[in-house]
């Protein structure tokens, strides 16, 4: 692996484009736009004030940036420095602004969630949506960009409203059999959509785009439900993690439960393979010390590798409390790698450990257990490989192959807080907290991984 240097960004707001070819960091009111291949500066654009949010266009020509507390929008050029566009939303307020699929239209959530105004930046026709409801997940485009499901709430009812993007006209308008809508999202295919309740109620619903229900999904009742949701690539797979600390998988074709995974505290599956990371500390030596001294880190270093534990293994477990509001239990994060082939999960009160199970033979396979609570995992695009952080200098790769940790050596001990993958799988965005740094992958990864495991 290779590092590059070290960039300022503000708020983890840092994105590649959809194509690839370019990178985008927000530093307070600037955006700086640089070369992915050279990470020389392309483009320096001057904001308003300080950036809440920024998005690229689905074609990477134009750059959003949201000032949600000014209620303003601006929209830059990549292909003409000089253009520009401001969007004021004006005494109603902001508090979400989004692209199209598209890429020429802007969709803005004012405050209180009153109505869903669409911007279009060819012909500056603005179209209102209202009674958009404030929930987890309200508005989702289909895979295709041909559809967008909103939910909807008037008269204390749910409703789902299906819109076709093309000139925004209401295609379906129905009703949900839910209490209270937490979110939704479109299958991959774009052929079925999927709604859950809120914590307080287990249901998920699946319709159809013509807005037939298909099936309707719960696996208890009395007690909290549904916590997260999330479709395979193929479509085949709808995986729900509950507060249960279960994950149950629904099948796309009679969308009843082929299975569910338990995250126990004591693992004996035999065929699955525990991965403890081991931590040495190493006191810096005295050539190095006034080195060490003057940019402020500890006088040790901190090195970290993974050893394979026999089964029994016991996972730490904390307890939630139980007189606190969103107790610390339950899945949360729920993540299916680019073939379908296996499923990364994270349990909240088992908050350093993540899981993974093998889709074809519906077992686990994989138990990463790291020394700090995982922040951030994320599937590479391209491969069968998963990458994680907990917040230290230290990046974890999993493959089938094994598993390896990497520091991230960079000065001023760089803490990576998350991390996102390039389309093309040959690179990863590092983000700690004021910095990000890339990291560029051998493309004998995989030799290296197996080679690092024969030798432990």
């Amino acid at each position: 692996m290779n590092f590059s240097e070290v960039f300022k960004q503000s708020n983890q707001l840092c994105k590649v484009s959809p194509d690839g070819k370019y990178l985008a960091t927000c530093v307070q009111y600037r955006l700086v736009v640089r070369d992915v291949s050279t990470l020389q500066i392309l483009q320096l654009y001057t904001c308003l004030d300080q950036i809440s949010h920024m998005d690229w266009s689905s074609d990477s020509l134009f750059i959003l940036c949201a000032m949600y507390k000014r209620g303003l929008v601006q929209v830059w050029s990549l292909e003409q420095p000089d253009w520009h566009c401001k969007i004021d939303e004006g005494s109603i307020g902001l508090v979400s602004s989004r692209w199209s699929p598209d890429g020429r239209h802007i969709l803005n959530t004012t405050e209180f969630h009153l109505r869903v105004t669409v911007w279009s930046l060819c012909t500056k026709a603005v179209s209102y949506i209202k009674y958009p409801k404030a929930c987890q997940k309200g508005i989702d485009f289909s895979r295709d960009g041909c559809y967008m499901a909103l939910a909807e709430r008037r008269d204390c009812k749910d409703y789902v409203s299906v819109f076709v993007c093309d000139d925004w006209h209401l295609l379906r308008h129905f009703e949900t059999e839910t209490q209270d809508l937490a979110g939704l999202e479109w299958s991959p295919n774009g052929c079925v959509l999927a709604v859950w309740d809120s914590c307080l109620e287990y249901k998920v619903l699946l319709y159809s785009l013509d807005g037939r229900l298909l099936s309707a999904y719960s696996a208890y009742e009395w007690s909290l439900g549904v916590k997260s949701v999330t479709w395979s690539p193929n479509s085949q797979f709808l995986a729900i993690g509950s507060y249960d600390e279960k994950v149950r998988i629904l099948n796309h074709i009679t969308w009843k439960k082929i299975t569910q995974f338990e995250h126990p505290s004591s693992i004996n599956n035999t065929k699955a393979v525990v991965y403890k990371e081991v931590e040495k500390r190493t006191a810096v030596g005295s050539d190095d010390l006034s080195l060490h001294i003057t940019i402020g880190t500890a006088l040790y270093n901190t090195r970290s590798k993974y050893e394979i534990c026999p089964s029994p293994v016991q996972i730490p477990v904390v307890k939630p409390d139980p007189d606190r509001a969103n107790p610390k239990i339950g899945v949360s994060s729920l993540a299916f790698s680019s073939d379908s082939r296996y499923l990364a999960t994270k349990n909240d009160n088992m908050a350093s450990v993540v899981w993974v199970w093998d889709m074809q033979k519906m077992s686990l396979v994989a138990v990463l257990e790291q020394t700090s609570a995982v922040r951030c995992f994320q599937w590479d695009p391209c491969r069968p490989r998963l990458a994680l952080c907990t917040g230290n200098t230290t990046l974890y790769l999993w493959s089938p192959a094994g598993c390896v940790s990497v520091q991230v050596p960079t000065e001023g001990g760089f803490q990576v807080q998350s991390l996102n993958w390039h389309r093309s799988g040959d690179s990863l965005m590092l983000l700690g907290k004021e910095q990000l740094c890339l990291c560029y992958m051998d493309t004998d990864q995989e030799d290296n991984i197996r080679e690092f495991t024969a030798t432990k």
